[in-house]
């Protein structure tokens, strides 16, 4: 390379994830081959449109190219074409589901989602999101006592506010998500059901997590995280939602609509073609067996940290994230975040519900097993890392040595 400074940050972050466990729940190691579809010749050209009808010419390949990733996002989920529709070109999560509401939901009417606090995301309403700002956000959490989702209280309050799109999909809750209770709260006040599966589409491909795509009108997703991709994000569109009919809707062409002209210009085809590369690994017999070995690996994480005394939101985790609270023990987010990450652990401090303290000094910690999976650790390792985070959290003390011969054993 001829530009010294970035290939001294090159190599020094290659260095950081190599000798780093990496515990982000949205964090993920992607393959080589998908590394090098993003730095491909996709990258030099503009395509502003759609497959067939572009706004330039030289598109040809182009064209192949996003076919065939929506070919094969739909093979991932093992989808059938005629019911549904994908769009490959949103350049992240938010602006996938910012193109949703703005397709479906007229501006200052409702959208029902998650607080950002509880584990939902910004995207799902919150008031410094242009989401909170052009929508009228309803707002949900979780049950107080057991920290899950209460869907008779979900129910109450989509009946008294009557949104037009529920969101269902979150960021931080551990736990599995019951969706045909979502569709009938959705169904009986005549509102889309949306899914953001950005956290966990990866186990839904690999079969490890119920499938939204049996009651869901709308689904989105990033490409990373579990899905191990690069960072872009796809939706899905139901052809046979019954509340698009009802609202006179073609829910395909509203929503692309949304993605382009409304919101993006020219799709970022080095981006699609790398997506593509990895949703032909997802749909791998390989991938199956590696959803698996998430959850068991967060279920494993998880029963160690609860023996060793922490308590863990939901009691534990049903997906590939945990969350931890460390206020219990003295803690706060941040101060555990810092500590462990002088350590080569990296987490992310985080809000638990009805947390006490500010966002940004918080009471939990987010900790997720899909980049140690990909390394190839299982349940024996979890159970070590466990240790690992309680030495640093509990005893204080310096387990650098011992992190780097775990990470030596797991090469990235």
């Amino acid at each position: 390379m001829k530009d010294p400074a970035i290939e001294k940050l090159l190599k020094k972050e290659a260095e950081r994830q190599k000798y780093s466990l990496d515990l982000i729940p949205s964090e993920n190691i992607v393959s080589k081959e998908v590394l090098r579809v993003l730095g491909s010749e996709f990258t030099n050209k503009y395509a502003e449109g759609y497959p067939r009808a572009r706004y330039y010419g030289g598109n040809e390949y182009a064209d192949e190219l996003e076919e065939l990733c929506r070919a094969r996002a739909l093979a991932a989920f093992r989808l059938s074409p005629a019911k549904w529709h994908v769009n490959v070109q949103p350049y992240s999560g938010s602006p996938a589901n910012l193109a949703v509401y703005l397709g479906l939901v007229p501006p200052g009417e409702k959208i029902m989602g998650m607080q950002l606090a509880m584990g939902g995301h910004l995207t799902h309403g919150h008031t410094v999101s242009a989401t909170g700002k052009f929508w009228t956000a309803v707002r949900y959490g979780v049950d107080k006592k057991t920290e899950l989702l209460d869907y008779a209280a979900l129910m109450k309050l989509a009946r008294r506010e009557k949104p037009r799109l529920i969101v269902a999909g979150y960021t931080a809750y551990p736990r599995m998500i019951d969706f045909r209770k979502f569709r009938r709260i959705a169904d009986a006040v005549h509102a889309y059901l949306m899914v953001d599966m950005s956290h966990f589409a990866g186990l839904v491909a690999g079969g490890a997590y119920p499938t939204p795509f049996d009651y869901a009108d709308i689904v989105t997703t990033t490409t990373h995280k579990t899905l191990r991709g690069p960072r872009g994000a796809m939706i899905f569109m139901n052809r046979a939602s019954k509340i698009a009919k009802r609202n006179g809707v073609d829910i395909a062409k509203a929503v692309d609509r949304a993605v382009f002209p409304g919101l993006q210009g020219g799709p970022h085809l080095n981006q699609i073609a790398a997506a593509a590369v990895a949703l032909r690994e997802d749909a791998a017999p390989a991938f199956r067996a590696y959803a698996r070995q998430i959850v068991r690996n967060a279920k494993a994480l998880s029963a160690e940290l609860a023996r060793l005394g922490w308590r863990l939101v939901a009691g534990g985790s049903d997906t590939h994230l945990i969350l931890m609270d460390v206020a219990s023990q003295g803690l706060s987010g941040k101060e555990a975040s810092v500590r462990l990450e002088k350590n080569g652990i990296i987490a992310n401090m985080n809000t638990i519900p009805y947390d006490p303290r500010p966002p940004m000094d918080p009471s939990g910690i987010r900790l997720g097993t899909p980049a140690l999976t990909t390394r190839g650790m299982k349940e024996k390792e979890m159970k070590e890392v466990a240790r690992l985070i309680d030495a640093v959290l509990r005893e204080n003390r310096d387990v650098r040595k011992d992190v780097r011969k775990l990470c030596a054993r797991f090469k990235v």
